[in-house]
């Protein structure tokens, strides 16, 4: 494999109040990065719309749209223009009454590489995503690009380790998730750096266990709650990319859209495997338990 380190780049972005501005916002920040060397770039979670799951509400099934559709088009176009491999977040709209939480990769010729939809749907206080979101039927396959084969997971994906570990056993040579998470903003400054730093360490650790680069694009900023039942949530940012031993290469501050850019060399997978054979000494053997919900005693 080549020592040729690879240029990506984490496109943190606020919510621009339309899917035009939105994209407009995306496609401005994927131009500096290509004109800066980045040859894959990670936008955020569902970065078309404003994160429309912290209501229930079914006339906001209007914002989904087919894959490959309106938004693929207009990212595939870009990619082929610019060269760059691009990873998205769509609501698609599968069929009527079925949704999903999709990432889509275009690869640097335009051409959609493959898709991913979000396995894991949480259902928590503003985030009532199981309300919009059918799980994913693909499961964890790796997509093969120009840049690399791309594990592509999703947000609440990211506090699995069974999701990283099942896209390293396929062979995914990146980790990367498109994110949505935040603070509500009655939270005090204890419990908001607990939640960020578990967040951020859960993630190092995927890396760490399977000794792959990992690539988190998160959203920042306020947003409102629509119905005005709490006080929102307020995106804490903080992308970043961490190395095949969690080593932080890069991270983004808190506050602001920024565009982040690192380098990566995919050849250190196979010399820190070499080191920490995790791969090897696993017992699968006796892992059988893992796929039952819980043992009873």
């Amino acid at each position: 494999m080549s020592h040729t380190p690879l240029t990506i780049a984490l496109v943190q972005e606020i919510d621009h109040g339309s899917t035009e501005a939105n994209l407009a916002a995306c496609e401005a920040a994927l131009r500096i990065a290509a004109a800066r060397g980045a040859r894959l770039a990670l936008l955020p979670e569902l970065h078309n719309s404003a994160y429309f799951c912290q209501t229930e509400d079914p006339a906001l099934f209007d914002l989904a749209e087919s894959v490959p559709g309106p938004s693929t088009e207009r990212l595939g176009a870009l990619a082929a223009e610019l060269g760059l491999v691009i990873v998205g977040s769509l609501f698609e709209r599968r069929a009527p009454g079925l949704y999903h939480n999709t990432a889509v990769v275009l690869d640097h010729d335009g051409r959609l590489a493959g898709i991913y939809r979000k396995m894991h749907i949480p259902d928590d206080p503003g985030y009532y995503e199981k309300f919009y979101f059918t799980p994913g039927d693909l499961g964890f396959t790796p997509i093969d690009t120009a840049a690399g084969r791309l594990g592509v997971l999703v947000c609440w994906d990211q506090w699995y380790p069974e999701a990283a570990r099942l896209m390293a056993l396929a062979g995914a040579e990146i980790l990367l998730y498109p994110t949505a998470i935040g603070w509500d903003p009655r939270d005090d400054t204890q419990e908001r750096e607990r939640q960020r730093d578990a967040w951020v360490g859960i993630q190092r650790a995927h890396a760490i266990a399977n000794a792959l680069p990992v690539m988190v694009c998160n959203r920042v900023g306020h947003e409102p709650d629509p119905s005005g039942a709490t006080p929102g949530v307020l995106f804490w940012g903080h992308s970043f990319v961490c190395g095949p031993q969690g080593e932080m290469l890069a991270c983004a501050g808190e506050q602001t859209a920024e565009l982040l850019l690192a380098q990566i060399d995919l050849s250190r997978t196979e010399q820190v495997r070499r080191l920490w054979p995790f791969l090897r000494d696993r017992r699968i053997d006796a892992y059988g338990e893992l796929v039952e919900r819980y043992r009873d005693r």
